[in-house]
């Protein structure tokens, strides 16, 4: 999706906003930019209490915040993650796979990708090597939206600063690879803490929630074994703790084609996936999950809104009660007052599972008007 500089201008004015400037329909809402980070603002509403920015659990309900979508439905969702492995398990094939994947918008084995601009930087490469990797697992198709570096400032140095020249340069940005850790972290001598770790790692989380770009930064697992796989990355729990999650890649023998991935993380179900290698592209193939993605039950209320919001109805504009009056059976399940809430705290499933975007507008006199629109799949 490409978007000129015009169309980027409106759509950063846009997103956040409150006034009644609408997203286009053509381009992803979640634009990578500043103004996602509302989600780390408090509403309007909040208050100071001796320097403390404090609000209500109602004024929390009443607030609206931008949602966040998965990179990789089902596997990877959005925020800051630790991708680790021991040395030469096959971790760099493993991100060149999920970065053209994302790039190209298609399908990572049985999970569906949101298309977007990608950034590696394979810090521990070279150009001649980048380009018989993936010259090798992907023959000659390639993609203007992964973009490769192999040299970057370090996370006190100006990383996050090029990161987000970056985002600014591309609108669509959805992923970036830091390959490895240990070439952007600053060392504090030969001293190992908690405390160090959580420090490397948090501008990394900042910049992700303030843009809504996920980043996966790559490290390596220690050589003793643990009861709890998130024991074997190396370093401190600092490192995790200060992440969204963690995608920890080992094989149970050296020799083996196969290995496991276990996926940790916030706000998704744990899995244990089999992925074996293929021997001629060396490309990961997914053998079996261990685990069954947990379904919820369906909400009646986003069920009938997604009813009415369709191709031949693809945006709306109106209150609660002016919804509830044009939807049969909505008022059976939910009252007006409680609508507007419902919409707020549900936004992002919303948007992730029925494709439909709700958009608060500025309140007019008595009227809190709001606009449910649906986005089309390459914008999402």
């Amino acid at each position: 999706m490409n978007i000129d500089a015009k169309e980027k201008a409106a759509l950063n004015s846009a997103v956040g906003a409150t006034d009644e400037q609408h997203i286009s329909k053509n381009v992803n809402p979640i634009i990578a930019d500043d103004s996602c980070g509302n989600n780390m603002k408090p509403p309007e509403t909040s208050a100071m209490m001796g320097g403390l920015e404090i609000l209500s659990m109602t004024e929390l309900y009443d607030s609206s915040f931008e949602p966040r979508v998965p990179v990789v439905d089902g596997l990877l969702n959005s925020g800051t993650y630790i991708f680790a492995g021991a040395p030469k398990v096959g971790k760099s094939f493993f991100m060149a796979q999920l970065a053209y994947h994302v790039a190209m918008g298609i399908p990572l084995w049985d999970y569906p990708v949101r298309q977007g601009s990608v950034l590696y930087l394979a810090l521990e490469d070279d150009y001649a090597r980048l380009q018989q990797r993936l010259a090798m697992m992907f023959g000659e198709e390639s993609t203007d939206k992964l973009y490769l570096a192999i040299k970057s400032k370090t996370i006190k140095d100006g990383l996050s600063e090029q990161m987000t020249c970056f985002v600014k340069e591309h609108a669509d940005a959805r992923l970036i690879i830091i390959d490895t850790l240990q070439r952007v972290r600053e060392a504090d001598g030969d001293k190992m803490s908690y405390g160090t770790d959580y420090e490397n790692m948090t501008p990394l989380k900042e910049f992700s929630d303030r843009t809504g770009v996920t980043i996966i930064v790559v490290h390596h697992t220690r050589k003793m074994a643990a009861d709890d796989v998130c024991e074997t990355i190396s370093g401190t729990n600092g490192l995790l703790g200060a992440v969204d999650g963690a995608l920890i890649l080992y094989k149970k023998k050296r020799t083996s084609l196969e290995a496991t991935l276990d996926v940790i993380g916030r706000d998704q179900q744990e899995q244990e996936l089999t992925l074996a290698r293929n021997q001629d592209t060396c490309v990961w193939e997914k053998v079996k999950s261990e685990t069954e993605l947990f379904v919820a039950k369906p909400d009646p209320v986003l069920e009938k809104i997604a009813e009415f919001i369709s191709d031949n109805n693809p945006e709306w504009e109106g209150t609660s009660s002016e919804l509830i009056e044009m939807i049969p059976g909505l008022e059976d399940i939910i009252q007006t007052n409680t609508l507007v809430r419902r919409l707020n705290i549900n936004r992002g499933k919303l948007f992730r599972d029925y494709g439909i975007y709700y958009e608060p507008l500025q309140r007019k006199s008595d009227r809190k008007p709001f606009v449910l629109r649906l986005v089309n799949e390459e914008a999402s």
